[in-house]
């Protein structure tokens, strides 16, 4: 069945907007940072898993009937280890099950890792339907790349990224990643002056956080306040011989200014910051993530895939062996579904502040109001006027009268302080 086939039945506006994402859970070796639900596969495993989400798929989509699909994001992991047929399979599947919006309107992403593309398979994608690419570019020096456990270089991350605009993608984000061991200030301005100067659509950076169970906490994330500046000396633990040398974290002030710098740079290359992390050219914020953090419904499928949908959340099972063998069972209460929390008004209000806020427009008072029937300012009352004082948080109306809350620029640096205020 073709990418267009079920446009007959997707009436815009008669039916729920919905985003999908789709997990894939390979790669061809973890990252030393890596903490995400990912691990080395055969050709075989691979196989197999595409069959099962296949099947849940299947048995999932009457769930979504009143729905009509607007964004996909295929995440990782390593999507981009697909082969080309598995990568359409996927995409048929949903397209057989699922109503879309016309193919103009829809956003399709798939994250891709350097190493692993080919003309190929950029080609295929895009004929499938695939229009965005996330690729995890991280840095643009050879030696912090390696010091992360990448398996690409900057010559053949520039190879894809020539290739994917050769097969036809005009949606290009790159992924990058500051405070990395033994980066300094000037090579993260150069990595960011080199993705700036390749005119991609949009940019994500991120700054390195040190997650529990990963290589680099065992070398850099012994104390509490691990992270940037954590003072933890990697010359005094073991060196492991297949691994990288190891650098120490830039200092909390380096970390600071990497971030500070960025978003200077980054706006005068005519990138606007629509998100904490995220920067855009005008007309292509990643609509996908948006809708996390507006909190639109949205089904997950795969190995520890989350969902929401009508303020129900869940996640799928993390165990590779109970998915492969319940993932095609019918029902909403299928074994593969765990962690299951039904939301209630004071749930959907924390979200709607903490997830809303991660936007740099803020939220909007009058949605609070639509949605909850009360005021944000009764109701949020003492965090917004203490986060006011202490110049964290700001209020403004836009020329239709709309009132917006933000996060100000210190407020953005110190968001986990911020945000924690409006949980009760």
């Amino acid at each position: 069945m073709s990418k267009d086939s079920v446009l007959s039945n997707a009436v815009p506006g008669e039916k729920r907007p919905l985003g999908i994402y789709i997990h894939i859970p390979f790669c061809i070796r973890k990252c030393l940072y890596c903490d995400f639900l990912s691990a080395p596969s055969d050709e075989a495993a691979r196989e197999a898993y595409v069959k099962a989400l296949l099947s849940e798929i299947r048995a999932q989509a009457p769930l979504y009937a009143d729905y009509c699909v607007e964004t996909v994001f295929f995440g990782g992991g390593t999507p981009s280890l697909l082969t080309e047929g598995q990568a359409a399979a996927v995409l048929d599947g949903l397209y057989q099950r699922f109503s879309f919006v016309p193919e103009k309107k829809r956003e399709i992403t798939l994250e891709a890792n350097p190493g692993t593309l080919t003309a190929e398979k950029l080609r295929s994608w895009r004929a499938s339907g695939i229009n965005r690419l996330s690729i995890g570019l991280q840095s643009a020096h050879d030696d912090e790349l390696k010091a992360l456990g990448r398996i690409h270089t900057w010559k053949e991350f520039l190879v894809g990224y020539e290739e994917a605009r050769r097969a036809g993608f005009s949606n290009l984000n790159i992924d990058l990643m500051s405070a990395l061991p033994g980066q300094s200030v000037a090579s993260w301005m150069d990595t960011l002056k080199k993705t700036a100067d390749l005119k991609p659509e949009h940019i994500s950076a991120y700054s390195l956080i040190i997650e529990e169970g990963t290589p680099f906490y065992e070398w850099y994330g012994q104390k509490e306040d691990a992270g940037p500046g954590s003072g933890t000396d990697p010359s005094k633990t073991e060196r492991h011989p297949s691994r990288p040398e190891r650098k120490p974290l830039p200092s909390e002030e380096e970390d600071r200014l990497m971030y500070e710098k960025t978003g200077e740079f980054l706006k005068e290359r005519g990138y606007g910051r629509y998100e904490v992390s995220n920067y855009a050219r005008p007309g292509y914020i990643c609509r996908h993530n948006l809708s996390y953090w507006e909190r639109t419904d949205y089904a997950g499928f795969g190995l520890g895939a989350a969902s929401l949908r009508e303020n129900v959340r869940w996640n799928n099972t993390a165990d590779m062996a109970e998915y492969l063998a319940h993932a095609g069972e019918e029902g909403d209460d299928t074994v593969i579904k765990k962690e299951r929390i039904c939301l209630d008004r004071r749930g959907q209000m924390e979200e709607f502040m903490f997830l809303g806020l991660r936007k740099t427009e803020g939220v909007s008072a009058d949605a609070f109001r639509s949605l909850f029937g009360e005021e944000l300012e009764t109701v949020y009352a003492e965090p917004a006027k203490r986060l006011a004082r202490e110049g964290l948080l700001a209020r403004s109306r836009k020329e239709n009268g709309e009132i917006f809350f933000r996060l100000t620029q210190k407020g953005i640096d110190v968001s986990n302080y911020a945000l924690a205020m409006f949980l009760f």
